[in-house]
């Protein structure tokens, strides 16, 4: 029907019409031609499972040179670039230039090595783009799957919580911050008590890591309240200076909260005695947290689970994932045995973030009311993967096959006069020397001249005021013959310098 004349004028007198979206141009980040992205895509992953097969035959590390170096310094990209061309970029200047903790030679820091399953895993997690913040997806139930493992590897109770972070430093800081609650609710339940107010105290061992003094200040009380008791020979914290250093503060009119141990120190790996620590944190009505970051995980080892007696007792452990476990980075781990606690230093509603009864915004409590993190990778899948694809028995037997390869290190080290250990060998990390005059500077360069020549990445650390070589052995690719290619390029560089430093 055509529409009457008048209908016709007021149409005529409107103003132009805004183009429809149709009509625009839209920007697509999907691929024109997903044949030829499919086929790029195939020749990546072939060419990784390539660079893991043949690990071997590569350097463990090589320097960056300074024209690879200056190509990391160009302004931001304006206009687009083929996909194969930034490809090429990474295999020609990112590629043969990383960390090298993939390469069994790798033995410098405590870096696992990673695995197929879990490269596997995070590609697949990539394409999912899923966020663990909240919501009702199973992204967050495999979470909560690999949450209820932890809880029965330590030994929690029902109702414990879990959350995956980026490693150990943030899960210990969290940890600091639920045990701070948990003690601020006991000040304010015990009325009338004259500490209630006073300063909250911690207590952890000299050799503990450096992340839980940096906790104690980002979380504002200070590092001047955390108490650095110090270590025996075998560098397990003092239990009866503990107790004592506790009472001292409680004397004082101080608050004493929290007490820190170790399951792996970063040095050494030593173990803390984590039952008498239990113990005293008992007695004294304190928080027990354990940094787990290197050692807890040897709890999967059935020859090395029990010298982590003790462990199950812990309000809360950090640990670690991508070390022993070989889960890629990054994924660490905080458990907390009283998941109400845990929930109520995080959780913080917000309008924005309403819960309901059904739907997508089901399936409360989030993840997100359990740690800083609104947004969150999923970090739980590639750990699920391996666990799943491998068995605990599986990872347990790689964890005692690196402590196995440690004592073989240590002796080979005791069986060469030009060696000596600087420190006992407890767990996975051995401590040595090159015996010379000016031994630090010496080792010093031995280190350097090693992870140069690529046969190995051992690393350096500082054992009772004097300088050592330290291999950490994680890495599941490691074998014997990894461990004599250290101990020869070590003699090598150690008797080259050695001959510089007696000519000068």
């Amino acid at each position: 029907m055509k529409p009457s004349s008048h209908v016709e004028e007021r149409i005529e007198e409107r103003p132009a019409r805004p183009r429809a979206v149709a009509d625009i141009e839209e920007p697509n980040l999907d691929p024109a031609d997903w044949s030829s992205v499919r086929a790029l895509g195939h020749r990546m992953l072939d060419d990784m499972f390539d660079y893991l097969q043949d690990i071997r035959r590569r350097p463990v590390w090589q320097p960056i040179p300074d024209d690879v170096r200056t190509k990391f310094r160009e302004p931001l990209p304006v206009k687009p670039t083929a996909l194969g061309a930034v490809y090429r970029d990474f295999t020609n200047s990112i590629l043969p230039f990383s960390t090298g903790n993939v390469h069994p030679g790798f033995m410098g820091w405590v870096h696992g090595g990673g695995s197929v399953v879990g490269m596997l895993a995070e590609m697949l997690a990539g394409g999912l783009n899923a966020n663990l913040g909240g919501r009702d997806h199973m992204p967050i139930e495999v979470e909560r799957q690999v949450t209820e493992w932890a809880r029965q590897m330590f030994g929690f109770p029902e109702g414990a919580s879990g959350l995956f972070v980026t490693g150990s430093s943030i899960a210990n800081f969290m940890a600091l911050l639920v045990a701070r609650h948990s003690a601020s609710k006991r000040c304010v339940a015990v009325q009338n008590d004259v500490r209630a107010g006073s300063g909250l105290v911690a207590y952890t061992s000299s050799a503990a890591h450096g992340c839980i003094a940096k906790a104690m200040y980002m979380s504002g009380l200070g590092r001047a309240a955390l108490r650095c008791i110090p270590v025996d020979a075998m560098h397990r914290v003092q239990v009866d200076t503990l107790r004592r250093a506790v009472e001292a503060d409680r004397n004082a009119g101080l608050t004493p909260f929290l007490i820190v141990g170790t399951a792996g120190t970063v040095d050494i790996g030593a173990i803390d005695d984590l039952s008498g620590l239990a113990a005293v944190a008992a007695e004294q009505h304190l928080w027990f947290h354990i940094d787990g970051a290197l050692g807890a995980l040897a709890i999967l080892s059935p020859d090395l689970a029990p010298r982590l007696q003790g462990i199950e007792r812990a309000d809360s452990i950090a640990f670690d994932f991508h070390k022993w476990a070989q889960v890629p980075y990054d994924a660490g781990f905080l458990l907390v045995r009283d998941g109400q606690q845990h929930l109520e230093t995080f959780s913080s509603p917000a309008e924005y973030l309403r819960r309901e009864a059904r739907g997508l915004a089901a399936g409360s409590p989030w993840p997100c009311d359990l740690g800083p993190d609104l947004s969150r990778g999923f970090r739980a899948l590639k750990t699920w993967f391996t666990i799943k694809t491998y068995g605990s028995e599986q990872l347990g037997a790689v964890i005692s096959h690196t402590c196995a390869l440690a004592q073989y290190l240590r002796q080979l080290v005791e069986q060469t006069p030009e060696l000596e250990l600087a420190a006992p060998v407890q767990l996975n990390i051995v401590c040595f020397r090159y015996r010379c005059d000016g031994s630090d500077s010496v080792n010093a360069e031995i280190a350097a001249d090693i992870q140069e020549s690529g046969v190995a990445a051992p690393s350096t650390t500082t054992i009772d005021g004097r300088l050592a070589i330290r291999a950490a052995i994680v890495n599941h690719r490691t074998k014997a013959r990894d461990i004599d290619a250290l101990i020869a390029a070590v003699l090598r560089a150690g008797r080259k310098r050695h001959r510089v430093t007696a000519a000068r």
